[in-house]
């Protein structure tokens, strides 16, 4: 089975850190945090990788080449200009139905294999992972009606949302709806699926979730790590 990795992004958030290296090889303990994903990816059966590079590409290539190291097949898919995080599909070739798509710095313990179980047994063209966040806004809400009398006033009130992971599964049939090396984002994509009435599911997870996209995450990955290390690489 394939898993498309997006590695293409400049990483600005991560800035100073991803001037010189680009953020899917931001080490966390003794390797980079695509490194572990990939080494996760083994585990649950994919044996193909295709990786959407574009910024310092040339050093993702030369740090995991062909992928043997790791006991994977990785090729490497090049963005010549920004495509956005959907865009970059199109220039993929030879994908097979299901394949896994993800961003490539992602630090979570998530099963992938039961992840492609769930998308195949739900019969779906594309599988959304979501993690519920808690959001708390720090001031007090106020609730109006169209003529500005005051109708409420909640202090400091707190959601729950089930957001994207950045980790999908998609059917062959997705990839005619992603034009050819145009800008699309994976928004945009599921929309225009959902307006074509096709199904696509949430796979609910509620194992342990990180972005390290911004400097106070990525210490946060760093500590975690290295405390939980047989969770996320069990083997």
């Amino acid at each position: 089975m394939q898993a498309v990795i997006l590695a293409g992004g400049k990483g600005r958030r991560l800035a100073p850190y991803t001037t010189v290296l680009p953020k899917p090889l931001m080490p966390i303990g003794d390797m980079p945090i695509l490194e572990v994903i990939l080494r996760q990816l083994k585990r649950a059966g994919i044996t193909e990788v295709k990786m959407a590079v574009g910024y310092l590409a040339e050093i993702m290539q030369a740090f995991f080449a062909d992928g043997k190291r790791l006991g994977l097949k990785i090729d490497y898919s090049l963005e010549e200009k920004p495509l956005g995080t959907a865009g970059p599909l199109s220039l993929i070739k030879d994908l097979t139905s299901p394949f896994i798509v993800m961003n490539g710095d992602i630090l979570t313990d998530l099963d992938f294999s039961d992840l492609i179980s769930y998308h195949k047994d739900k019969g779906a063209i594309a599988t959304v992972a979501t993690y519920k966040r808690h959001v708390k806004i720090d001031f007090g809400v106020i609730e109006t009606d169209d003529s500005n009398n005051l109708t409420g006033y909640i202090e400091k009130p707190s959601f729950d949302y089930r957001v994207s992971m950045g980790i999908y599964v998609f059917n062959k049939e997705v990839l005619s709806y992603i034009p050819y090396n145009e800008y699309l984002d994976f928004p945009d994509l599921v929309l225009k699926l959902l307006n074509d009435n096709k199904k696509i599911v949430s796979y609910p997870f509620n194992g342990y979730w990180l972005d390290i996209g911004r400097p106070d995450d990525y210490a946060v990955a760093i500590e975690e790590f290295d405390k939980k290390r047989s969770m996320f690489l069990p083997d």
